[in-house]
């Protein structure tokens, strides 16, 4: 198990668990659609003492709009 941190987009500095260090894409449901990570960078922390295996995965796209007021109350 190893530990990815997300960077950029709607959960930008979340750190959540995956199954492979390597996985080069991170997708997940948001709202109607799903938003795509993509791997930064090669996984740190690869040791067996020096705690869980690290990759960073930067925001890349969302398959729908993101709407950050979908009641329309900003206007």
């Amino acid at each position: 198990m190893a530990i990815a941190r997300l960077l950029g987009g709607p959960l930008d500095g979340q750190v959540v668990p995956i199954e492979d260090a390597m996985q080069d894409q991170y997708i997940v449901p948001y709202g109607e659609g799903q938003i795509v990570y993509v791997r930064e960078g090669d996984p740190t922390h690869t040791g067996d003492s020096d705690g869980p295996t690290e990759t960073r995965l930067r925001y890349v796209e969302a398959t729908e709009d993101i709407d950050p007021d979908p009641d329309g109350r900003d206007e």
